[in-house]
């Protein structure tokens, strides 16, 4: 069952499975076509040093990217940025990089910056950023360790080392800020987007 209205369905600029889940949950007909884009290379050639800056910049960047492969189709892009004071952080390249970011952010809060931006036909007709504050209780070395066993190769798929809906769950002491944000798409705006361009069933 979909609620999605538009004559040919949503394309979703990422191969983010977590951003797949909630278009899916929403009942909203998609295709994902993720964007070829060198992200570090857009952000460095942008001299945007403002995490909610440049999660909005690459947002937009991967909707106009594949936007102007696909004539006429509604296009979402969403990127996410991690930042500790003015530290950004990237998805760690291994074990021994998420360790070292854990202890990092173990005892601290840091900031999820989330963006979601809508291209159709080359132009950006919707963009929106939000933010969550994550405190991450004080963790031990062995409490580290112990989750990156658990956890697996799937601490190097997500920034900061963690996905908030599985195992990472347990690093945290409080939360601010809602659920979509967190997993990387502001989807409550998006939404509200939509419906006022008559894309929506409900």
């Amino acid at each position: 069952m979909t609620i999605w209205r538009g004559k040919d369905p949503l394309i979703l600029a990422s191969q983010s499975r977590a951003r797949q889940s909630l278009l899916a949950n929403a009942g909203i007909a998609f295709e994902a076509v993720p964007a070829d884009i060198d992200e570090r290379a857009v952000q460095g050639n942008s001299g945007l040093r403002a995490p909610d800056n440049i999660a909005l910049l690459l947002a937009r960047e991967k909707a106009l990217f594949v936007s102007a492969g696909y004539p006429g189709r509604v296009v979402v892009g969403a990127d996410q940025t991690l930042a500790l004071g003015n530290r950004l952080f990237s998805k760690p390249a291994g074990r021994a990089q998420a360790s070292e970011q854990l202890r990092a952010l173990a005892g601290q809060t840091h900031q999820l910056c989330s963006a979601v931006a809508v291209a159709r036909d080359g132009k950006i007709l919707f963009a929106e950023i939000s933010i969550a504050r994550m405190t991450m209780r004080p963790l031990s070395g062995d409490e580290i360790k112990s989750y990156l066993d658990e956890a697996g190769e799937a601490v190097t798929t997500s920034v900061g080392a963690y996905k908030l809906e599985g195992l990472g769950v347990h690093l945290f002491a409080r939360i601010e800020g809602d659920h979509f944000t967190i997993l990387g798409l502001p989807l409550l705006p998006l939404l509200a987007f939509l419906r006022s361009e008559r894309l929506l069933g409900v």
